[in-house]
């Protein structure tokens, strides 16, 4: 996950592996470069220009919550699919942005030597620029700093997006797994004043004219072929000590696991009896849903992999290094420091995933929180749309019976042990929380949040300062430990180069998986009884006409991948599009604390899968002409 300004340090070796292009062609303050066609969608995805009148392309899971939004009984867009056959048709989307990466700089010097604030060096660089935003990031736990100066648009219009049973064809079922036949695609469009700045939704607004977007290609792909992927990676933790790796895969992920299944069952069942709360709650089922599943895998794959007996005997060669030197037993000062963070640590994440669930709390606390009447009557409009007791209620009770049973004793609030003496059972409890009357909610809220506050909070943040400032000194002291080995930071939600190969994998013994899936393995998997696999019957008709078996669908490669990567543009030898990247394989989901090149895989969608429903299922020729083609 390399930064696109310092790429020419890794161009001889993308070249190598058959890069046709120049460091230049990829990031560049000067000129129009590749950059200038990727951006930072929502606050979480990334997303790329197609055509020169601000076209954007990302994942339907980065723009569900748009089109569920846009989504009613009478207009299901989730189910049905939206196609805008008009730009007076395309949808706007109140507090959607995108940012586009102006520049990235060094800015190491100025924090570390001069004593430059980073409040300082943001000021300079939005001083006067329309839609300027820009933040300062530390990398390599703070031993080099870098400033992005990002420029923000905030009218952002859908455009298309396929029916869910295509844009999450396979659902929770398929989700993290090979082989993958999901058109994981929506189509956005960035407006502009008539000077092409950034500017609030207005009528009056236009496309917005890209510096650059991208060229696509329909040539295909073929295994060992070069690839590299443009996006906005979100959190790995490449480097950490083994205590922290253990705690993810022994402690953290299989209790979550747990707590999620649970939550899931609920909602899945309510779901499963109402089409009405289908759409109210699909957008939160499947962000429940990802991390659940995610987590799995990771806890399976450090196991499988044997992370944790890896770190420890690397953390033992590198204390034998670094006798009497200043890194000498920073291993063994990081294992404490863990140890004491544990209970806290887990009372942070069962607080996060029990309670803080709660969403008739999450109502009292926001109306709290709001000015006027006015703003609480937009807040209980916008709660209530997507909102079904029943739900929250027994997803309730579930969660905060398990609060009792997994947050250490010494930590459990004195809020919660007086309301179960007081009630007898959870259940009574929940009684006087969903009444009716909102103050049993807001007390909920306001005294888990304190506790949280005063009692966890202030250790977890204390303990965490301390480990931070450990691993400066022993990330520096990896580095002097291997010199030749090739570092990069961390991921953090800013734009970063992954590059490597189409190919296939063996998750197992005696399995091959190939590397691409088509068309056929959609019909084979078509089954109208489960709603995850239940295809839309006009692409059935498509398919029964023959000759479309060979429809690419999906392929997989060897780029590195997180979270926030979802929507990136995965990008041929030429610099022309080829796919959108959306997951990982299951089996590589431990990535982002170790990456192994044998296993860790991202799926992508074919962009001719893209371009074959917009065109048969979108009926929407007039979106493929603004795209142009290198073949």
């Amino acid at each position: 996950m390399w930064l696109p300004a310092l790429i020419s340090q890794r161009i001889a070796d993308m070249q190598a592996k058959g890069l046709k292009l120049s460091a230049e062609d990829i990031y560049s303050v000067n000129q129009a470069s590749l950059k200038d066609a990727v951006v930072l969608f929502g606050s979480g995805c990334t997303g790329e220009l197609i055509s020169g009148e601000g076209l954007l392309i990302t994942n339907h899971h980065c723009g569900y919550s748009q089109i569920q939004r846009h989504s009613s009984v009478e207009h299901d867009y989730l189910r049905d699919g939206f196609w805008a056959m008009n730009r007076g048709e395309e949808l706007p989307n109140p507090g959607l942005t995108v940012k586009f990466l102006e520049r990235m700089e060094d800015v190491t010097a100025l924090i570390v030597d001069k004593g430059v604030s980073a409040e300082d060096l943001i000021r300079q660089a939005t001083a006067g620029g329309k839609g300027l935003k820009a933040q300062v990031e530390s990398l390599f736990y703070g031993n080099q700093y870098y400033l992005f100066v990002f420029r923000e648009y905030s009218d952002v219009r859908l455009v298309g997006a396929p029916p869910s049973s295509i844009g999450k064809f396979g659902g929770d079922t398929d989700n993290w797994m090979w082989p993958r036949h999901t058109g994981d695609f929506s189509i956005f469009r960035v407006y502009a004043d008539r000077d092409n700045n950034p500017a609030a939704y207005s009528p009056d607004n236009v496309p917005y004219t890209p510096k650059r977007f991208f060229t696509i290609s329909r040539a295909g792909v073929k295994e060992g072929d070069f690839t590299f992927i443009y996006g906005c990676p979100g959190s790995t933790q490449e480097y950490i000590h083994s205590e922290g790796v253990r705690y993810v895969a022994e402690i953290s992920d299989p209790a979550k696991v747990d707590l999620r299944t649970q939550r899931l069952d609920i909602q899945s069942k309510y779901m499963s009896q109402s089409q009405a709360v289908r759409i109210q709650y699909s957008s939160k089922y499947a962000s429940v849903s990802n991390a659940w599943k995610k987590w799995q895998g990771e806890m399976k794959g450090i196991a499988k992999n044997n992370v944790v007996e890896r770190k420890r005997r690397y953390e033992a060669a590198f204390e034998q290094w670094a006798k009497g030197t200043e890194y000498a037993g920073l291993t063994q000062k990081l294992a404490a420091l863990y140890a004491e963070l544990e209970p806290y640590n887990f009372a942070r994440e069962m607080y996060q995933e029990t309670a803080g669930t709660v969403e008739i709390a999450s109502l009292a606390a926001a109306l709290g929180r709001a000015a006027d009447e006015e703003a609480r009557e937009r807040v209980r409009a916008s709660f209530y749309k997507d909102y079904y007791q029943p739900i929250d209620r027994e997803s309730f009770i579930a969660m905060m019976t398990e609060f009792g049973r997994r947050v250490p004793a010494g930590l459990v609030p004195a809020y919660y042990k007086d309301k179960l003496a007081q009630h007898g059972s959870i259940e009574a409890w929940a009684d006087e929380i969903f009444s009716g009357d909102l103050g049993a909610a807001a007390e909920f809220s306001n005294r888990f949040t304190g506790w949280y506050r005063e009692e966890i909070y202030p250790q977890v943040s204390r303990l965490n300062a301390a480990i931070t400032a450990l691993y400066k000194d022993y990330m520096r002291g990896q580095m002097a430990f291997e010199p030749e080995r090739s570092f990069y930071p961390d991921a953090n939600l800013t734009l970063r180069v992954a590059y490597g190969k189409v190919s296939g994998y063996a998750p197992a013994d005696g399995v091959w998986y190939y590397p691409y899936s088509t068309l056929k393995g959609v019909m084979e998997k078509d089954n109208p009884d489960i709603f995850d696999y239940n295809i839309p019957q006009v692409l059935r008709d498509i398919y029964a006409k023959g000759g479309y078996e060979d429809v690419p669908v999906c392929f997989l490669a060897t780029n590195h991948t997180t979270g926030g990567n979802s929507g990136s543009p995965v990008i041929n030898a030429d610099g022309n599009l080829i796919g959108i990247n959306f997951d990982r394989v299951w089996e590589g989901t431990m990535s982002d604390i170790v990456f192994d090149p044998e296993i860790c895989r991202n799926i992508s969608l074919d962009i001719r899968y893209m371009l074959f429903i917009v065109e048969n299922i979108g009926k929407a020729p007039h979106l493929l002409a603004e795209m142009r083609f290198a073949d």
